[in-house]
């Protein structure tokens, strides 16, 4: 069997070694043809260009009357 701690390591400390595990927000690119935020390499949600040509139709939400 191998050396085990003698003590219980405070909470303190385990928070100061896990310090660099945590989330980042992701980072956002403006869209060229709208200027609204995307992620980088992906198309725009907003008016469906990637690469400056237009790669999906984005539907518009139809009112019901």
């Amino acid at each position: 069997m191998g050396p085990l701690p003698k003590r219980k390591y405070a909470k303190a400390r385990q928070g100061e070694r896990r310090q660099h595990i945590k989330l980042s927000p992701p980072s956002l690119v403006s869209c060229p043809q709208c200027h609204s935020p995307k992620l980088p390499h992906h198309v725009c949600p907003v008016c469906g260009s990637y690469n400056g040509r237009e790669v999906t139709e984005i539907k518009s939400p139809e009112k019901a009357d």
